[in-house]
């Protein structure tokens, strides 16, 4: 597959996990295209709520032509068991022959190994495709991860948001801790609420819409 291929696929992917912001908490949205001979037989993203993941369902999409395919995939495969078996494994079970990661997944589950058991395997992983656009993409779930608090937004837009914070009887510092604790990963403040103007005083927020 060339570079410019590699790109393009990578694009679709990222446009299908960004299409699920707001939307698949406690986890992030990702997203993953099957790619067989030049041709896409399987696209999903998170699915609502968090599960199925993205790329079983894409994979349930491309069936038996997923053997020898590429999978291009927004965040690296998880590898451990939770509720769900690891996708690294699903991903090898379907035969594919090569994986396309945007951004490997810092959760210390993850941290590489869902690309190492896909190498052990014997299939070809290649990594950093759009890393940039997969990092944002990816803004609230890495803030979390490595701050442990939710990613705050003074927006207009309501949409793509877990949550619109409007009350915050024991302050907002307070209450976005413990929207972090329920598994929130994207929050939004109206422009010019009284809790928009705390967040801007303390310095909380991670984004200012236009409006504000």
């Amino acid at each position: 597959m060339s570079q410019v291929s590699d790109l393009r696929f990578m694009d679709l992917a990222l446009a299908l996990a960004r299409a699920g912001l707001g939307r698949t908490a406690p986890n992030p949205s990702v997203g993953c295209v099957i790619v067989t001979n030049g041709r896409v037989t399987g696209a999903a993203r998170t699915a609502d709520s968090g599960r199925p993941h993205a790329e079983t369902q894409a994979l349930a999409q491309a069936g038996d032509s997923a053997r020898g395919a590429t999978a291009y995939v927004t965040l690296e495969p998880c590898a451990h068991h939770g509720v769900t078996p690891p996708c690294a494994e699903a991903l090898i079970a379907a035969g594919i022959s090569r994986c396309v990661v945007a951004l490997i997944d810092p959760d210390p589950r993850v941290a590489g190994g869902g690309l190492k058991r896909l190498r052990e395997a014997g299939i070809e992983t290649v990594t950093g495709v759009r890393e940039a656009v997969g990092r944002a993409v990816n803004a609230a779930f890495l803030k979390r991860l490595e701050t442990g608090r939710v990613w705050l937004a003074i927006d207009d837009e309501a949409g793509a948001y877990d949550r619109t914070l409007e009350t915050a009887p024991d302050g907002l510092e307070a209450a976005l801790a413990g929207l972090a604790r329920e598994g929130a990963l994207r929050v939004r403040l109206e422009p010019g609420s009284d809790l928009a103007r705390q967040a801007e005083t303390l310095g909380l927020a991670d984004f200012l819409s236009r409006a504000s």
